[in-house]
Order: C-alpha cells, then structure tokens, then sequence
C-alpha cells in the first residue's frame, strides 16, 4: 500500500501478457485471448542470474499440483491524470490453491513484516486455520469491490450449504499503484474480479506488467506479478514450494540480485528516493502442514526480501499468506474426527530453504518481465536494463553462463 499524491500514465511498451486475461481500453475494449502456449518473455534464470536450489518444471506457483492463477489486466488512456478518466493502469490477480472449481478449503497461515498496507479475511485464518476461496491481489482502492465479487462468485458456484447459513470471508491483498495509475478512479469492476477468476488456470503464467501488477513499482524499477518454485528431492521428501509475488516495494540503492549491487551500478530515473510501496507474497506447497506450520513458512519470506536488499521500510506493506493442498476434505463439514498427515517440524528446513529461495526469484523475475511504463502526468518507470543486469552480474563474478 502507499500513500503519495501521483498523477498520470501512459504506457510506452506494455508485454509480457501471454497466458493473461487483459482488457486494453482504447475507443471499445479490446479483450486479449488467453493462451498458455505462446512464446513467453525472457526469464531471470535465461539472463543468467544464478539462483540457488532446483526450481519445478515450471519455474512457477503453478507447479504446485491444483493451483490456479488468472489475471484481468486494465490499460487505457494517456497523458494528464484526469480522476475517473484516466490513466488506466491496473489490474486483478486470483490464486485458487485447489483451482476454481474447488471448495476444498486449505490448512493456511499468514504473517505481516510490516503493516502499511492490507489482506482481508485473515483473521479468519488465523482463527480457524483454513483459506476458503482463492486469494485475490488488486490495488489499494479496489479492495473492497474485488472482496464483494468474490462472495458472488462463491454463491454463483454454490457454498453447499444453506444459504441462510453461509457467509465468507474473503482473503483479499493490495499494493499502492497510484503513481502510475488513476487509483481513485475505481477502475476495477465487479466484472474484472470475476474475469480473473475465470481467467484462473494451471500450466504457465505470466509475468510483469499482468493483473494487479500491472501499475507496480520495485526498486524504482517497473515491478509487478512474478513467480518462481523448488522442487525438494526425493530424500527430502520430494515436495515442491510455489512463490506468487506481487512487488512495489524498495529503493534503486538497496537492490542486491545474487548478490551483486545491482541498485548502486545501475544508475537513472529514480521514482522516490525512499522504501515506499508494498509486496504481498503467496507461498503454496503440496507439503502435508499444519496451519501453525505453514505461518512458519509465510515468516520465512522475509528472508528471501532480505537476500535482495529490503529494509521493510515504514511506508511499505509486507504481508504474505502460506498454504498447503495437503490433506483434502480436512476443511469440508465432517461429522467425524478427520484423519491429518503432518509433517515433522525437524523437516521442515529444506522447505525454509524453498521458500528463501522461490521468493528471491520470483522478485527478480517480476523485474525481468516487466516493460517500461510512461503514466499519469507522464510519470515514467523504467524497466530493468537486461544488458546492465548481465554486465553488473559479470563484474561482481556472479553471472552463470547458459548450458
């Protein structure tokens, strides 16, 4: 979440949209096909930045066996903010752990390292233990109206219970796009929320400027929607770990990718000089874990921000939510004990480990797939330079040539 007073936006490039439901207002809109199979973007790892560990098929959240994401992307108009009008650059990311034809609730845990910034419902996860539904991410203002169609959404598709007995609390995320987007226009509609959840899909996803990353910022690079996943080996229990980001957080200076200073090397455009902004994080695994268990993996994306150079500044807003498509039908009505798989707390460090690293990449890749964006009042944010991110990476002996 962020509070600056920002105008305007024009988008100079806009990609990275494959495998994205997007909406580009011009005269009528116009709505993007879906397809999963398209070419994608460059990738981090294809630029030769050397993560740690072994990532899923996928390099996704979607490696996570039932996870589901969509996305409704908004881009119209140019030039001079005019409130209600325009610039139009945001969006509405869903995550369904078991998909979207799934009310199969799931073991979930949430954490927040700061809390400038806002995840509806999660009270009732802490309380109960279970996420019903899909998470959904938007922009700050637009919370409200994607919580509502996510209620609908469940009604629509049936809560099997009576109705005047069914109520829900949906888990809804934000961050701050207002420097590039007219957030007080209250673009996102009831019809985008529902249209992200339609979009909703297994296999590839993509990246940067899609869904509610579309108007976001990190490291006063353009940021966005990035993912990233481990796949844990067979001795350590063969689980895989699924990281969805959706960054708008920190200063050039403090950026560190693999190490290497990126931030102090690669100089330009700043945007705002402090840590303002915000990132919201789901972390999903196929590990069996408890809901205390999967908060000990929402704190452990702490460590990945840390590795890239975050302070968790005051103005931004940290907020992750950690689940596990474990142990089905444990969160549908049982009129008996519920028989539960957990696995051991002791083995639980290769998961950490997972977590670290997916986070870490997911960032960076959000940052790779994001393209240069011009926006209200021609605020501009560049993208990250993939020919200065390689030479910064060589200088420091970090790039790893491709195979």
């Amino acid at each position: 979440m962020k509070k600056i007073s920002a105008r305007g936006f024009l988008i100079s490039v806009f990609a990275g949209v494959t495998a994205a439901c997007c909406v580009i207002l011009a005269a009528a809109p116009i709505v993007a096909a879906q397809s999963a199979n398209l070419e994608r973007e460059v990738r981090a790892r294809e630029l030769g930045v050397p993560f740690e560990g072994m990532p899923g098929p996928l390099d996704s959240i979607t490696d996570v066996k039932g996870v589901e994401v969509g996305y409704r992307t908004l881009i119209s108009g140019d030039g001079k903010l005019v409130v209600g009008t325009g610039p139009v650059r945001t969006g509405v990311t869903a995550v369904f752990p078991r998909g979207k034809n799934s009310v199969d609730p799931v073991f979930a845990g949430w954490f927040t390292e700061n809390g400038n910034g806002e995840m509806t419902g999660t009270t009732w996860v802490e309380e109960s233990g279970f996420l019903y539904g899909p998470v959904m991410i938007t922009n700050t203002h637009s919370v409200g109206v994607v919580r509502d169609s996510v209620i609908a959404w469940q009604l629509q598709h049936g809560p099997g219970l009576p109705l005047e007995d069914w109520w829900s609390l949906p888990v809804v995320a934000e961050t701050w796009d207002g420097y590039l987007n007219d957030i007080n226009g209250f673009h996102v509609k009831a019809e985008d929320a529902d249209a992200a959840m339609r979009d909703a899909h297994s296999g590839p996803i993509a990246e940067g400027n899609v869904g509610g990353g579309t108007g976001m910022i990190c490291f006063e690079f353009k940021g966005g929607t990035g993912t990233a996943s481990r796949q844990l080996s067979e001795k350590q229990g063969g689980y895989t770990v699924g990281v969805l980001v959706q960054c708008n957080f920190g200063t050039r200076h403090l950026l560190r990718i693999a190490g290497a200073p990126v931030g102090y090397e690669i100089t330009g455009h700043r945007v705002w000089g402090e840590d303002t902004g915000s990132i919201i994080v789901v972390v999903g695994t196929d590990a069996p874990l408890l809901p205390s268990q999967m908060k000990r993996i929402a704190k452990r994306v702490t460590l990945g921000l840390g590795r890239l150079g975050s302070i968790s500044g005051d103005g931004s807003g940290d907020i992750f939510i950690a689940f596990s498509t474990a142990n089905a039908g444990a969160g549908l009505e049982q009129k008996k004990p519920v028989a539960l798989q957990m696995l051991p707390n002791d083995r639980m460090d290769a998961l950490f480990e997972g977590t670290v690293q997916a986070t870490e990449e997911a960032v960076v890749n959000a940052l790779v797939a994001a393209q240069t964006m011009t926006g209200a009042d021609g605020h501009k944010v560049e993208a990250l330079p993939h020919d200065r991110l390689r030479e910064v990476l060589k200088k420091y002996n970090r790039l790893a040539e491709a195979k």
